[in-house]
């Protein structure tokens, strides 16, 4: 499948966002480790979240957890604490080609028996739940916080609970501190105890009602249309955010007002969901600079907006961003290139542009492979790009399902 995109002239649309897979598939695990009595309400419907579901509803030897990359981490832990189960934990052939070792030896350290079904330090596992002793583990702090933060999300279940230390640079931080959030919400006593560690008390979760807000991390795709609509007339809002929020992507609002564009809560109340509206300042950064290594996912968003703006860039902290459903450094640079950008990768971590341009190629098609974040990045280029087209547009089913529905909602064309 392919959309060729027309974005609309006016942008005036009231949009309800999905709820947050993050903290969706957070709450899942802690609803499973409380025995699966109360489900969190107002759960994300997106794939990576519907795989965790269909996991702990049926509980097969064989759990396909697809393309996601969180189910995997999450329920690797989870399953290595689920006592006298045996399941084999598989993916797609992409995941079969994404690391997991890290999280393996950590748990086995803890006590887990967990064996590769095929190439070492890659899924499939094939994985033996027991009761775990745990107490002081540690790993390194530049890896993926998803690995930390399923090591945290069974420390309650761990005879001695959890002591975890993160040793050298600790990278998106933020992830990590909305584990421990929505822990606390389930009555979970983990804190930082040094600016290295963390400890979870061996306390088992408490059965409570939750309500998930929704996602910053789409909330961020509206944000750059807003910023490559040229017209000061267009307003966009959007239902179901918090003021205040724990979603490291809520920094979303503070970067793009460097971009022009303005952010207002209907309320600020913490933690109560609100309307956020976007309007356009015109007023913007000439060049912009900035570490991602606490919002990697967001890094896509900006790499687009920016060039297409003609806004000069140099981002940093992007190592885990090969190591994602792509190589997205390497996606960003081959896919801008068709649009007639030229970016430099520095060092595996960074992407730059100075503003050198290229002749674009005559048929804009953009692939996504097999990434959803290349094509809810790449869509709002639109509104400075015509004849933009997207390849394989079904893949946003892995975090925003409603995405396209939602664009032509708010006037977009979308030809096939």
């Amino acid at each position: 499948m392919q959309y060729k995109i027309k974005a609309p002239g006016l942008l005036n649309q009231t949009i309800k966002l999905p709820a947050s897979k993050s903290i969706s598939n957070r709450a899942l695990i802690i609803y499973a480790l409380s025995g699966c009595k109360v489900l969190p309400d107002n759960l994300s419907d997106c794939d990576d979240t519907e795989v965790i579901i269909r996991a702990l509803r049926d509980m097969p030897d064989e759990i396909d957890i697809m393309a996601a990359g969180t189910a995997m981490r999450f329920m690797t832990a989870y399953l290595s604490v689920l006592d006298g189960h045996c399941h084999t934990l598989t993916g797609t052939e992409r995941m079969k080609h994404r690391p997991i070792e890290l999280l393996v030896n950590a748990l086995r350290s803890l006590g887990a028996d967990i064996e590769y079904v095929g190439k070492t330090g890659f899924p499939p596992l094939r994985i033996r739940g027991q009761k775990l002793e745990g107490g002081l583990l540690e790993i390194p702090g530049n890896v993926s916080s998803q690995y930390i933060s399923a090591l945290l999300l069974i420390g309650p279940a761990l005879k001695k609970g959890l002591t975890l230390r993160l040793t050298g640079v600790i990278i998106s931080r933020p992830y990590i501190d909305l584990t421990l959030s929505v822990m606390h919400q389930f009555g979970s006593e983990a804190e930082w105890i040094d600016i290295d560690t963390i400890e979870v008390k061996p306390k088992p979760y408490e059965v409570r009602p939750y309500f998930i807000e929704n996602d910053w991390s789409a909330a961020s795709y509206w944000y750059e249309m807003m910023a490559l609509s040229q017209n000061m007339d267009d307003e966009v809002r959007l239902v179901g955010l918090t003021d205040g929020s724990r979603q490291g992507d809520s920094s979303v609002r503070y970067i793009f007002s460097l971009l022009g564009v303005k952010t207002s809560f209907e309320s600020t109340e913490p933690g109560k969901p609100t309307t956020v509206t976007l309007r356009r300042s015109g007023k913007g950064v000439p060049r912009l600079e900035y570490d991602f290594v606490n919002v990697p996912d967001l890094a896509q968003t900006f790499v687009v907006c920016c060039a297409v703006m003609g806004v000069p860039f140099h981002f940093r902290g992007l190592s885990t961003l090969k190591i994602k459903e792509t190589d997205r450094i390497r996606a960003l640079i081959t896919e801008m290139r068709k649009l007639g950008y030229v970016l430099r990768e520095g060092d595996g971590t960074e992407l730059i542009w100075d503003g050198k341009r290229c002749e674009p190629d005559s048929e804009l098609v953009i692939d996504t492979y097999e990434d959803h974040r290349m094509a809810l990045a790449f869509a709002p280029a639109s509104f400075r790009i015509e004849g933009l087209k997207i390849n394989n547009p079904q893949v946003v089913s892995k975090s925003y399902p409603r995405y396209w529905d939602d664009l032509r909602q708010a006037g977009f064309v979308l030809e096939e």
